[in-house]
């Protein structure tokens, strides 16, 4: 116990390290630090092999397996690791930057109490409710909206006492708060498509792509919601009455507030400065995380409680995150080196993506991503494995910004569909079934139904906007 314990506090202080020198080099600042920071992820990397379940070794086994590969065929494959080691950084750094506000965001009563206001909404307004209310959450708690507002979604179906009532109501709120969450994805400054997109494709930034982004999010939001009004199953008896939720709408002002804050700061940071979007991000976030800490103990020892706090979220939270920073920092690395394999071999196979039109370029991303997600490929994998191969924007005829939109675009709808993401996991976790069904059977229509109206969206945006 203590031999973990250590590992642990070792594994904790490198990533923050890793943290702490990317944002150097995304401000621009201690350029000399970087080549500490390869260093520093085969560090952890090696610890995690010897820690992580069997299907996590196994992203760690491909990415040694490509690099020797790489090694054999690319006289330049050096310069190549380091900047795939760069990848995996930056996504360990973004991961534990935006966990700093959903470890305080978890204990606190006012979005507990702002949560429970959602999932007690009636019938008619709860799946709107939810699906808007989880993005709101999922820019504070990124996955941990998920599991908060399930939690809360399954204690108010278990009191209701019918059994079909029940099961039905466990779906449809479940459904809500996915759909919500995967909402977010194509807009928010704290999402991984939009900082892996941003950064994959050459000239682009959050700032540009916002605005589509919040059209995708709009199209599928509201493609569910049309679903869950259309086809609501009929019941084979009478519901009891309803009551009113406990509370008013006032109860969201806390999350209004703080997700306004974010946005502001985000925003005022990003016109003062020349730093992407995901650099600010990752210094914003922690900071707000820790006034946040501040205000939640202020009136019992703040400064012991807050530095307690800090530890057991480096030394403790963070180290158990091995898993999913394991398959996170894996699936960066992996595409980054695997795109500079295949390159090459299509190349000699005389396949030329750009002999294709451009607009199947466009919808090929809207459904190669989800598709790729059925045979356990992660967004983010599929992403930095496939955008390389694609020309760039400018002999596309389309703005940069197209081809982000995309790409998030399909990354949205994998969350839905992929029974290996962790949207789809934790929804079978509540509702009592796997993945697989989550992804094909709930989800399956309407990830179809999606996937034809986005395809839509992104020509028209890339063509003609």
């Amino acid at each position: 116990m203590r031999r973990q314990a250590a590992w642990d506090r070792i594994v904790g202080s490198a990533i923050a390290a890793i943290t702490v020198l990317v944002i150097f080099r995304e401000w621009g600042v201690a350029g000399w630090t970087a080549p500490v920071v390869p260093v520093l992820v085969l560090g952890v990397m090696a610890v995690f092999a010897t820690q992580v379940g069997r299907s996590r070794k196994v992203f760690i086994a491909v990415a040694v397996g490509l690099t020797g590969a790489l090694a054999l065929t690319d006289p330049d494959w050096v310069a190549i690791t380091l900047r795939a080691l760069g990848a995996a950084a930056f996504i360990a750094a973004f991961f534990s930057a935006l966990a700093t506000l959903r470890n305080v965001a978890q204990t606190s009563p006012a979005i507990q109490q702002a949560g429970r206001f959602l999932s007690a909404q009636k019938p008619g307004r709860r799946y709107a409710a939810l699906s808007v209310g989880g993005q709101m959450f999922a820019l504070l708690l990124n996955y941990g909206a998920i599991q908060l507002l399930g939690a809360l979604a399954m204690s108010s179906a278990k009191s209701e006492p019918n059994a079909e009532i029940r099961m039905i109501r466990t779906r449809r709120m479940l459904l809500a708060i996915q759909r919500g969450f995967i909402s977010s994805l194509p807009w928010s400054p704290l999402s991984f498509a939009m900082a892996i997109s941003t950064t994959m494709v050459p000239g682009t930034s959050w700032a540009q792509a916002v605005v589509p982004g919040l059209i995708t999010a709009l199209i599928v939001s509201g493609i569910g919601w049309i679903l869950d009004t259309a086809f609501k199953p009929r019941l084979t008896t009478a519901p009891a009455p309803r009551t009113d939720p406990t509370g008013n709408w006032w109860a969201m002002t806390p999350l209004v507030v703080l997700l306004s804050l974010l946005v502001i700061g985000v925003s005022t940071l990003y016109a003062l400065t020349s730093v992407r979007i995901v650099g600010i991000v990752a210094v914003i976030v922690p900071v707000m995380a820790l006034v946040w800490m501040v205000i939640q103990h202020w009136r019992t020892r703040p400064a012991y409680h807050v530095a307690t706090r800090v530890r057991d979220y480096l030394f403790a939270e963070l180290p158990g995150y091995r898993g999913e920073l394991t398959l996170l920092m894996m699936a960066g690395y992996i595409g980054t080196v695997g795109a500079q394999l295949l390159a090459p071999v299509m190349a000699r196979a005389g396949l030329d993506l750009g002999a294709l039109p451009t607009w199947v370029i466009l919808v090929s991303f809207v459904w190669i991503i989800p598709l790729a997600g059925q045979v356990g490929m992660n967004p983010i994998l599929a992403v930095t494995l496939i955008a390389p191969l694609i020309p760039d924007a400018a002999s596309l005829g389309v703005s940069p910004t197209a081809l982000v939109v995309a790409i998030t675009a399909g990354w949205t709808l994998s969350g839905a569909s992929s029974p290996y993401t962790a949207t789809t996991l934790l929804i079978g976790s509540f509702g009592g079934i796997s993945a697989l069904r989550v992804g094909l059977v709930w989800n399956g229509a309407y990830t179809l139904i999606c996937a034809c109206v986005l395809s839509v969206w992104v020509v028209i945006y890339g063509l003609l906007l």
